[in-house]
């Protein structure tokens, strides 16, 4: 396996290889942002990985999710990302758990003590939640806000929340953390973009891969560069 991870190293070092092989990361969430996420870090040579998601692929995820094919319909995500990470790395740890993130599952996910979370889930509450016991527990998290009815990736930017702009999601959830006395402490990845208007008066929000697949890898950026510390 030192061979798959050789140019890592070449830029890394042995020390930085080690670093990630003894890392343990969540990923919570595996659509458009989560998926890209995922194998990203896989790639980098993260040793654990904990994978959270409670669907099944469906057609309309082909567009932009990297696991969503025409082979793989009707398969839990967790699945399909446990046996495409493996073939990139054998030696990887996978652990999976087919559920969504939830005040109820929060204890047995979080039980798992991972040394980062990357929140790629696009419920609200849940999002609200994971973030705040995360700080509780001073688990490093990293969010990923609204990725929909964007256009333009070279807008996505990464900073602490309290400095996050533009992106409505963010701002909703800085309104709603405020009320728990939380105003910072953790990065989100948001769109300086403003949304723009659903095509023909389409009540889905719709999304292109190069948006979310670009966060993705901007969550996974992050996730890595901090464990290299």
């Amino acid at each position: 396996m030192q061979e798959v991870f050789s140019r890592t190293a070449a830029l890394l070092g042995n020390e930085g290889i080690r670093k990630l092989q003894q890392s343990s990361v969540a990923v919570i969430g595996l659509g458009g942002v989560g998926s890209y996420a995922v194998e990203a870090i896989a790639r980098c040579g993260v040793g654990t990985i904990i994978v959270v998601d409670a669907d099944q692929i469906e057609t309309s995820n082909i567009n932009r999710q990297l696991l969503a094919l025409h082979s793989t319909l009707g398969q839990y995500k967790t699945d399909v990302v446990a046996t495409r990470l493996h073939d990139i790395n054998p030696m990887l740890k996978i652990s999976k758990h087919i559920c969504r993130y939830n005040h109820q599952t929060s204890n047995q996910i979080l039980a798992e003590e991972p040394d980062y979370v990357i929140d790629a889930i696009d419920s609200l509450p849940d999002k609200i939640h994971l973030i705040k016991s995360c700080l509780e527990n001073n688990i490093p998290i990293v969010s990923s806000m609204g990725a929909a009815l964007r256009l333009d990736p070279g807008m996505l930017r990464v900073a602490d929340i309290k400095d996050s702009q533009v992106c409505p999601m963010a701002r909703r959830l800085r309104r709603k953390l405020h009320k728990e006395n939380i105003y910072s402490g953790f990065k989100v990845v948001f769109s300086l973009e403003p949304p723009l208007k659903p095509a023909d008066d389409n009540t889905e929000l719709g999304s292109i891969v190069t948006v979310p697949a670009t966060a993705g890898l901007l969550l996974a950026s992050v996730v890595i560069n901090d464990l290299l510390v």
